[in-house]
């Protein structure tokens, strides 16, 4: 079992404060210490007593915290930070600015098993899952360095239902009342399509919004774009949205990848809005963001926006996502690009 409180939710501190023969409200104001007011050290929870505080420290326990090794900012605005895990693993986080809104873009694996051709991230391969204490300690480290965060997107290294249970319980401690109290409609999880996962998500208390990265309305060039394909094919990858849809009600959102030749033509379009038609959802077109060592080239401006207003006459609603933080190597399909060799 893990000793680091930050891992731990609200019920898990209960058992651990209750288990030692103290009150079951001094779980809560552990919670609160850490999540809240961000303190980093068990010793300076003051709440509790000085024995018992003794006692946690002497049995292992500790308040985790992200290393953060670097920080680049790009002209637009954009803020990348590196964080070293410990343990050679390296993660990176991305801050996006649009006037108040802060959205934080935020890793839940050291590298990525699912190794798409079109992201640099999937090039570094799978290192290990990040735990939730290392996922949440991110957005509190943008926010020691940079401000409030509104919005939280799982979108950064890793697959997040791949690492599902840190993933949902990472997600819990960010919406607590008691924490952070992000609103759990201004956090969102992105997947590739591991549709189990998607259906099981379907069934939880809790409902972040759900992104699907698509990116080709063919099993054939999906397959090639994404290897999950050939596991989790598009019929069987809907199938598990619209299950999640009718469970959960809410829009869902698909991410598509804009690549010139390869799908952006008005017969790509065509095939997305036949497989799309029948959900409640928004499509995002991405900027095909290059990096070093890659085969793609963008769409550019003019056959993204053909594309766009295609779908968008179909009664679709389509925005188009430009380029943020490419300087840095910040920008979707970019996390990994400048570090540990790639």
């Amino acid at each position: 079992m893990s000793k680091d409180l930050k891992d731990k939710t609200p019920g898990e501190l209960e058992r651990i404060v209750t288990t030692r023969g103290q009150k079951k409200y001094q779980a809560g104001s552990i919670f609160s210490f850490i999540h809240s007011k961000g303190v980093e050290d068990i010793l300076q929870i003051s709440s509790l007593v000085k024995a018992f505080r003794g006692e946690l420290v002497e049995q292992g326990f500790f308040i985790s915290q992200l290393n953060t090794s670097r920080k680049l900012t790009d002209p637009d605005g954009t803020v990348k930070y590196t964080f070293d895990l410990g343990d050679g693993g390296v993660i990176e986080s991305v801050v996006l600015i649009d006037g108040h809104r802060r959205t934080l873009c935020i890793s839940t694996q050291a590298g990525c098993a699912m190794n798409c051709a079109f992201c640099a991230t999937g090039r570094l391969q799978l290192q290990r899952n990040l735990t939730a204490a290392e996922i949440v300690d991110q957005v509190y480290a943008a926010e020691k360095q940079g401000g409030r965060i509104t919005n939280v997107v799982y979108m950064g290294m890793g697959e997040p239902l791949a690492n599902y249970d840190a993933v949902l319980k990472s997600a819990r401690i960010l919406n607590d009342s008691a924490g952070r109290n992000i609103g759990i409609r201004h956090l969102t999880i992105s997947t590739c399509g591991i549709a189990p996962a998607i259906k099981k998500l379907a069934g939880e208390d809790i409902h972040p919004r759900l992104a699907i990265s698509l990116n080709a309305p063919t099993d054939e060039l999906r397959t090639r774009l994404m290897p999950v394909n050939a596991k989790y094919p598009i019929k069987v990858l809907l199938d598990a949205v619209e299950t999640y849809q009718f469970r959960v009600k809410e829009r869902v959102t698909f991410e598509y990848v804009m690549i010139k030749g390869l799908n952006d033509s008005l017969e790509d379009a065509e095939r997305l809005i036949k497989l799309l038609r029948r959900f409640k959802c928004n499509v995002n077109l991405i900027e095909y963001n290059p990096h070093p060592g890659c085969k793609f080239k963008g769409s550019g401006t003019e056959r993204t926006e053909r594309f766009c207003e295609a779908i968008g006459k179909a009664g679709i609603e389509t925005t188009i996502r430009f380029k943020m933080g490419q300087t840095i190597f910040a920008a979707c399909g970019q996390l990994g690009a400048n570090s540990q060799g790639v």
